[in-house]
């Protein structure tokens, strides 16, 4: 008999759900209500998708596991994304000081426009799976609240229904998850938001001729002075452009005109992406976007949960952008789910349940990253730090600080952020020992820059600074 799957939207988590169903149904169909693009071009849908994107060593791993026709890695560098190696490719300042570039190994990262890596995978996947994208709009799960079996959908035709065995919502951001599971009798699903009231700010400039190879560069907020985080970040994308993107919380929000926004970049804790581009010349205008809220569901701790639906992606777990590991957790768990279905085929018993645990131990690092911090920020919503939070924020902060000079603690922060390990990483004794240690080397206070990148900002630099 043929099976069909439904996955409801088209974006990163949607297409990266429809190739692990693939594998065990005869049919996957995807929703949306987008007109996609054909190329690696801006959709209405992603309000975010103008802004900085970066894909984590852990979820591209997912992602080569999950996507056919040869390795996401190479056909993303093919068209024009770069790899930024965390040991020595990126100069970051954190609240405790520089970190240093060593010439040792470490994670890479794959930098380019959101837009080009979503076309990159959903034309791998359409090529080759059995998947088809229709036009059309989730109005609510067909099913009882102990099975879905199907969606009702809105097209331009007229409202129908798309029978089912498994569905998969991967809506992002503005799921209906709640409304939907209300309508065939399920309640009980539990919620968080955190809202430290991020804005992000962003603006495209033309790669200046001599910087080609500068390294990625970030300064990051800080959220223990009881002042709003500002943090500015300039990323090297496809095409020889730099994307550069400012995010600031709760009254301390980057300005949406030309001068404000340079004039922001040059006042955050080291000025070194305002003098970079002084000097360059922008592309586009200044693009601002509100939606960053933490926003997390838990079905696997729903008291009933029915068979035959999966949450992934956003629509599971939205986090605040700034940290970027949304696109990673949505590889992570859709890879949960390719794995449920080798062990047990889509109509196993338990299924959609077992997913969600898994889904959410994906889930749970990086989501304790991003709170933790964003609490912390003056006006935030959404709870304060416990006594078990402070003690971990302690902790973490103390292996940030060692990170700055040992390699060791660069190491464990670097698995962690790239979500290659999970919380046990903290705990490992090589970890801890690094961590009580401390920073060998006193903390860098200027970039930690090679001669001929100090040139490029001599070139570029019009402040005077």
């Amino acid at each position: 008999m043929s099976r069909r799957a439904v996955v409801i939207g088209a974006g990163l988590a949607g297409m990266l759900a429809a190739a692990a169903l693939s594998t065990a149904v005869d049919e996957v169909i995807v929703l949306d209500r987008d007109d996609l693009p054909d190329g690696p071009e801006h959709r209405r849908g992603l309000p975010q998708g103008r802004h900085a994107h970066l894909l984590m060593a852990g979820g591209l791993a997912a992602m080569e596991d999950l996507v056919p026709g040869g390795s996401v890695r190479e056909r993303l560098l093919a068209v024009g994304a770069r790899e930024v190696s965390l040991s020595s490719g990126m100069l970051a300042l954190t609240p405790d000081g520089w970190l240093r570039r060593w010439r040792r190994p470490g994670p890479s990262m794959i930098a380019c426009s959101r837009a080009l890596l979503d076309w990159a995978v959903r034309s791998a996947v359409l090529a080759g799976t059995r998947t088809e994208i229709r036009k059309a709009r989730a109005l609510e799960l067909l099913g009882t609240a102990r099975r879905v079996h199907g969606v009702r959908a809105a097209t331009a035709a007229g409202d129908t229904d798309v029978e089912a065995d498994l569905v998969v919502d991967a809506s992002g951001r503005g799921s209906r998850v709640v409304t939907w599971l209300a309508g065939i009798g399920v309640s009980g699903l539990r919620e968080r938001t955190v809202d430290a009231g991020l804005v992000n700010a962003t603006r495209v400039y033309r790669m200046p001729k001599g910087a080609e190879r500068f390294p990625l560069t970030v300064v990051q907020a800080d959220p223990y002075t009881s002042r709003p985080g500002r943090s500015g970040m300039v990323l090297p994308i496809e095409g020889g452009r730099w994307m550069v993107s400012l995010a600031g919380t709760r009254g301390g929000e980057p300005p949406a005109d030309p001068d404000g926004f340079l004039r922001y970049t040059l006042d955050l804790p080291d000025p070194l992406v305002g003098r970079l581009i002084s000097g360059a010349e922008p592309l586009t205008d200044v693009h601002i976007s509100r939606s960053t809220r933490n926003v997390r569901r838990y079905p696997e701790k729903a008291p009933h949960w029915p068979e035959g639906f999966v949450v992934l992606g956003d629509a599971l777990a939205a986090f605040n952008p700034a940290y970027g590991q949304g696109m990673s957790v949505a590889a992570l768990g859709a890879r949960v789910l390719a794995r449920e279905l080798r062990r047990s085929g889509p109509d196993a018993p338990g299924l959609a349940r077992r997913v969600q645990r898994g889904a959410a131990r994906s889930v749970d690092m990086a989501w304790a990253v991003a709170v933790g911090q964003d609490v912390r920020y003056p006006g935030a919503v959404g709870g304060a730090p416990g006594p078990a939070d402070r003690l971990v924020t302690a902790y973490t902060r103390r292996m940030m600080k060692a990170a700055t000079g040992s390699y060791d603690a660069a190491r464990a922060v670097w698995d962690l952020m790239s979500l290659r390990a999970g919380p046990a990483r903290l705990l490992h004794p090589a970890t801890v020992l690094a961590t009580l240690a401390g920073s060998p080397l006193p903390p860098s206070a200027r970039p930690p820059l090679t001669e001929s990148e100090r040139k490029v900002v001599r070139a570029l630099d019009r402040t005077g600074r």
